[in-house]
């Protein structure tokens, strides 16, 4: 007898795949009233995201090419927790690595599953405010290019279509709700 996942059961789960971010896996299952199938799942590291946005009101983001995608992308700074990292020293961490700003506070909208269907990756978002800006310590397999627009061109950016990438999306999108409501 396998283990329950919600509706499924699982009767079997393979790993095929594990590195520092992501673990690949298929897993065998069944449903009742339904044939017997196969899920592939990854299982990424969680995340943090992070809006700087600066007392002129400039929201600072990164251009950057990401390889799944075969473009551009313009995002809020993010990554991956280190082992036993608290989310907010990540953020912090991320925001001081990627654009050399380091701030006097970090606001927590939330956790968000960036991809459900077949992608475990959560991520925890943060607002960052009262900057202080350094130099950056990126990382050598990062090419990132520091972005700064208003605010509210970067919301306008979400809302065209011109930014995409899911966290960044629902970060600017939360981090405009809870500044229209204070």
């Amino acid at each position: 007898m396998g283990r329950k996942h919600g509706p499924w059961t699982v009767e079997s789960s393979e790993r095929l795949y594990a590195d520092e971010f992501a673990e690949v896996y298929v897993d065998e299952v069944r449903r009742e009233g339904v044939e017997p199938s196969r899920r592939v799942t990854m299982r990424m590291k969680f995340g943090v995201a992070v809006l700087a946005l600066d007392g002129e009101g400039f929201a600072h983001l990164v251009r950057t090419f990401r390889y799944a995608v075969g473009k551009e992308s313009v995002e809020v700074v993010q990554g991956g927790l280190e082992e036993g990292e608290e989310h907010e020293t990540a953020a912090r961490r991320e925001l001081k690595e990627e654009l050399g700003i380091e701030a006097e506070e970090f606001t927590d909208l939330g956790l968000v599953d960036a991809v459900t269907s077949q992608v475990y990756a959560p991520a925890r978002l943060f607002l960052a405010r009262g900057l202080r800006f350094g130099e950056p310590q990126t990382e050598p397999t990062e090419s990132l290019q520091p972005l700064k627009v208003k605010f509210e061109e970067a919301v306008r950016m979400v809302m065209d279509g011109e930014i995409t990438q899911g966290l960044s999306c629902a970060l600017i999108l939360k981090a405009s709700r809870l500044l229209e409501k204070n």
